[in-house]
């Protein structure tokens, strides 16, 4: 990889760049906003500490201790790192929701709900395929 190529930040990557870095299945999530199969990710019942990281370009997203069970099939947690993520209104499939993205590559995460448990309410439903384990 050339020095110009390590410098180009995420955000400045084409999509044929990232089909390059990502298998099908994380392309078809993170940059074509695609869902894996419910119970199908290798993070629904991960419990380990440390944090979760962006797939795409490794972003610190969420710590481990507001990762819970919530029983949805997706990887869920009450809280993210606020900078690392955006919102954007989701109107597919027929409903309105809110997309999670990554605040530094723009990649797709999964959505965020009003039914998740206390301190925050919310229920950040992500999918495995669109994050990485980093132990702390």
């Amino acid at each position: 990889m050339s020095d110009s190529e390590s410098a180009e930040s995420p955000a400045e990557k084409s999509e044929a760049e990232w089909r390059e870095e990502l298998t099908d299945e994380e392309y078809r999530v993170l940059r074509e906003s695609g869902t894996e199969a419910r119970f199908s990710g290798d993070y629904v019942d991960h419990d380990e500490e440390g944090v979760y990281r962006c797939g795409a370009c490794g972003t610190v997203l969420f710590e481990s201790e507001t990762k819970y069970d919530s029983s949805c099939g997706w990887p869920a947690f009450y809280a993210a790192e606020e900078e690392s993520i955006t919102r954007e209104v989701d109107e597919s499939h027929g409903m309105t929701r809110t997309e999670v993205k990554c605040a530094n590559c723009d990649s797709h995460l999964g959505h965020i709900f009003d039914d998740g448990p206390e301190p925050t309410g919310k229920r950040f439903c992500i999918n495995s395929v669109a994050i990485d384990f980093d132990e702390e």
